[in-house]
């Protein structure tokens, strides 16, 4: 089975399936045909956290491949340009929009070195393969979906950039995402990219090295250097991606793996850890006090990551204490006692572009993969098709933090694509777009099928709520009582009038018969196909 929020590609992975491929390939298959067909959200030129399991050949690992701070970068470049924090608290705006738009705004990509070093150490299939469905996609053109077209028009608030200024940065985009009138290309109407199919047919020709030490590098460190960029051809020729083992932690039988910081998951495994001292299933799904206990996890999470959570490369991050059963007891117990945590309004958050694939094979091998351009750049090189991705707006233009600036320093990210397993038995693999969000859909989602029994369809598609700061934010069919009840307790609720919200939930369950369970989140676009 493949779930992925755009139908395109997993009808991509699954025919690979069908041929004889395993979850590897299906997975980076259908991850390059959503880098065309949903150009926003990911691509060739993003990041991502990818994480692979394959019981029979020994191998349980994840590949980090977070885009990574150019050399020219330093700690100091914008502290003088700050303009002020988003209306979320997430994130700054600079003077200019210098980390959010255009050129300064990229990070090294990732994104295309780690898909082929899962093909070609883990998969079977040839690369050239591998990427065909891609290549056909964008000679073709893809038709605008209702999600892309959404995100195209309302994906971008609080201060940042207007998505549809993105779209216009560069020539190559005002050509192929608009209309002769100058509107913005409507739900069914297609968008052609000639130029993305060519690059695409010469990686698939060449590999990945084209791009980070050939003829594309070369032309991307020339259109860099001409624009004021801070990427250079020495960034992409040295860029390397990271292994770790999973970050493992147990909740009620199961044991869970996750990816490490600077990924998420360090987050799902504090608050599972806190919410285990709770018998969430007797409290009840979605009543005011389950809100209010899962809430309050998610403050303290949050607030224990704008502190402590950045990249291990250079920042200590306490990954025993954060996510040690004897401090999750302790913050339980803060949380009977009705205490309200704080979330100090220090840290940088990310945008909810991005995407998620999952795929379990018939062998048992599982790849959960969640990737993304970050909030994009709106830069295209002309003549190369790809956008690139915007992941220097979520550094802190303030020296000496967490997750402030330093060359080829990745920043924390909320990606979190998560494997469950019971009894030695792989029971779900999960994972989510949404951004800041994207581990409380998550945790939110596992929680829907560990502790209530749901299906993966009804666990994705269950209302949810947030708290990553002292606000409650829930979702519109969370019933208006709960935040009524919430209120006379004190704390500040915010309604999203959208049906669906916080992250979007992408999943597959085993069921104890062995059957999987697709469920791709109602919000997106997406499919389950079983093969």
């Amino acid at each position: 089975m493949i779930v992925a929020a755009q139908p395109e590609a997993a009808e991509a992975g699954a025919l690979v399936l069908r041929r004889g491929g395993n979850a590897v390939d299906a997975a980076i298959t259908a991850a390059l045909v959503q880098g065309v067909v949903d150009p926003q959200m990911c691509g060739i030129a993003g990041f991502g956290s990818c994480q692979i399991y394959m019981p029979e050949r020994g191998i349980h690992t994840c590949i980090d491949f977070h885009g990574r701070t150019p050399s020219r970068a330093t700690p100091e470049m914008w502290q003088d340009l700050v303009e002020g924090e988003t209306r979320d608290g997430f994130g700054f705006v600079l003077r200019g929009n210098v980390n959010d738009l255009g050129y300064q705004s990229v990070t090294v990509p990732g994104s295309l070195k780690a898909y082929h070093e899962a093909v070609s150490e883990l998969g079977t299939l040839d690369w050239g393969e591998i990427c065909r469905p891609a290549v056909e996609e964008a000679r073709a053109g893809f038709v605008v979906r209702p999600h892309v077209h959404y995100w195209w028009t309302s994906g971008s608030n609080f201060g940042r950039v207007p998505v549809t200024d993105r779209l216009r940065f560069s020539r190559t985009g005002r050509d192929i995402y608009f209309n002769a009138d100058g509107s913005v290309k409507q739900v069914g109407e297609r968008v052609s990219n000639p130029d993305l199919a060519t690059t695409l047919a010469r990686i698939a020709a060449d590999g990945p090295d084209v791009f980070y030490r050939g003829a594309i590098a070369e032309r991307i460190a020339a259109d860099f250097e001409a624009n004021g960029g801070l990427l250079s051809y020495e960034d992409l020729a040295t860029y390397r991606t990271t292994r770790r083992e999973p970050l493992r932690f147990t909740y009620r039988g199961h044991d869970l793996a996750t990816n490490h910081p600077p990924g998420g998951g360090i987050m799902v495994a504090e608050m599972m850890n806190i919410l285990e001292c709770f018998d969430l299933a007797s409290i009840g799904h979605n009543t005011t006090e389950y809100v209010r206990i899962v809430c309050e996890a998610m403050k303290v999470a949050t607030a224990d990551k704008d502190a402590h959570v950045g990249d291990p490369d250079f920042h200590d991050v306490p990954v025993g204490r954060l996510t040690d059963k004897a401090y999750a007891a302790e913050v339980a117990g803060r949380i009977r006692t009705g205490i309200k945590h704080h979330v100090p309004r220090i840290g940088m958050g990310e945008s909810p572009h991005t995407t998620h694939v999952a795929v379990i094979d018939a062998a048992g091998n599982a790849v959960t993969m969640t990737h993304s351009l970050g909030m994009p750049s709106g830069v295209i090189t002309d003549g190369l098709g790809f956008m690139y991705n915007g992941c220097m707006a979520v550094f802190d233009p303030r020296p000496g933090r967490a997750g402030s600036i330093a060359p080829g320093k990745a920043r924390f990210s909320s990606l979190c694509p998560t494997l469950a397993f019971r009894d030695g038995r792989l029971r779900l693999a999960i994972g989510a777009p949404g951004g800041t969000q994207i581990a409380m859909g998550v945790m939110q989602a596992i929680l829907n099928v560990l502790d209530h029994g749901m299906t993966m369809t009804e666990a994705v598609s269950a209302p949810r709520f947030s708290a990553t700061s002292d606000l409650i934010d829930v979702t519109n069919r969370i019933p208006r009582q709960v935040d009524r009840e919430l209120q006379s307790q004190g704390y500040e609720v915010v309604r999203n009038y959208a049906t669906f919200g916080i992250a979007a939930v992408h999943g597959i369950r085993v069921a104890d018969d062995g059957t999987l369970d697709g469920g791709a989140d109602p919000g997106h676009d997406g499919v389950a196909i079983g093969v």
